[in-house]
């Protein structure tokens, strides 16, 4: 939280971000719930009425406070949050010095994951708070770094049966599973991200005012923008808005901060498509360079090399169960399955993702509307 004020994390700049103070209180909140309250005898709730404040979704856990308004929970106090994270750590660490069993330490590896996960949406909600102040807050200087020009290539695949999903080898999320076969048609994926030279040529060539290459949804939804989240052109340079402050757009650098809708449109345009997330796996699965990871502290993507970091790619493919799937029993099971609906699959980590959150077989899903978060474009054809 270096850098912050207690004033930046109280304040909720739209109903699909929360405060930097809610994300610190609830995934504490979690491993409370998740990790202390089945094991603790008696159990003693930090504060019985914190709960309701600080449970996102959980609807086996009770009912919660409304998450367009938690910008208005001034009380508890950032310093009362702290508090609560101390001491439910201390609490935890008690628990695993006495040998826990392994549904405890699965709980507890989970409760990382899922920190991690509100790590990079504490950034993304930071991102957007901090864009609707006319200041132009900086969390973080930037570095003096240009972006190379990234080789436009695309990769060949003959297609075929292809295992996908997680193998069992250490860590996944329920959405990654079960493995699984799928047939896949003869394709190829271009090795780069679309840079922002190339999206411009998209905007300059009328690409959102031309309804023949937007979905139906797609060209309602644009109504409300005509150039990516942050992005703006002022005296006739593009600039974008980022952590680092306003800063101009780097042509080489991987376009961000797109819906799907305006992926899949500049695809057309393009005389391509958005790959789906068989085809990105079977070519993640390969190898090669990553991008840009958190680890980096370079919270603006820059490099268009590999299939990892940068930026979360749309593909083409809705966000439903795997065959096979079965959501867990209890509260627990709501992690994942019950959002299957209506949401597309975004793959591959971005610049405020921890390097090793994101594998393979990760499934990251939003509406396809969504901005807000670091998402780009990857092009395939066939």
């Amino acid at each position: 939280m270096d850098g912050l004020s207690a004033e930046d994390c109280v304040a909720q700049s739209m109903p699909d971000a929360s405060p930097a103070k809610w994300h610190l209180a609830h995934t504490t909140w979690f491993f409370e719930t998740f990790l202390l309250k089945p094991v603790e005898s008696p159990f003693v709730p930090h504060d019985p009425a914190w709960p309701f404040l600080f449970n996102s979704y959980y609807d086996a856990e009770g009912a919660r406070h409304p998450r367009p308004e938690r910008g208005l929970l001034t009380r508890p106090t950032l310093a009362e949050i702290f508090h609560y994270r101390r001491a439910v750590d201390e609490r935890i660490e008690r628990l695993l010095a006495r040998t826990p069993n392994h549904e405890i330490l699965r709980v507890f590896e989970l409760g990382i994951h899922h920190e991690e996960q509100h790590q990079e949406l504490l950034l993304t909600d930071l991102q957007h708070l901090f864009s609707r102040n006319t200041l132009g807050p900086v969390y973080r200087p930037a570095r003096a770094a240009a972006s190379p020009p990234a080789a436009r290539e695309f990769r060949e695949h003959a297609g075929g049966v292809h295992e996908l999903g997680h193998d069992g080898a250490g860590f996944a999320f329920d959405n990654e599973t079960p493995h699984h076969r799928v047939f896949v048609e003869p394709f190829a994926i271009a090795t780069a991200l679309v840079s922002n030279a190339r999206y411009l040529e998209f905007i300059a060539d009328g690409g959102y005012e031309r309804p023949e290459l937007w979905l139906a949804d797609g060209w309602a939804a644009r109504a409300r923008f005509r150039a990516p989240l942050y992005y703006r052109q002022r005296d006739g340079e593009w600039r974008r808005f980022s952590l680092h402050g306003e800063l101009p757009v780097e042509p080489e650098a991987p376009v961000s901060h797109v819906s799907y809708y305006e992926a899949d449109a500049y695809a057309r345009w393009a005389g391509a498509r958005l790959p789906t997330e068989a085809e990105w796996e079977i070519s993640a699965r390969l190898g090669g360079p990553s991008g840009q990871f958190f680890d980096e502290r370079e919270l603006v993507p820059r490099s268009n090399v590999g299939f990892f970091g940068s930026a979360w790619v749309w593909t083409s493919s809705a966000y439903a169960p795997y065959p096979g799937f079965r959501a867990a029993h209890g509260a627990l099971g709501e992690y994942n399955g019950k959002f299957m609906c209506n949401q597309l699959v975004l793959r591959g980590g971005s610049c405020f993702t921890p390097s090793g959150h994101v594998r393979a077989s990760y499934r990251n899903f939003f509406y396809p509307d969504a901005r807000w978060q670091v998402t780009g474009i990857r092009l395939a054809r066939g």
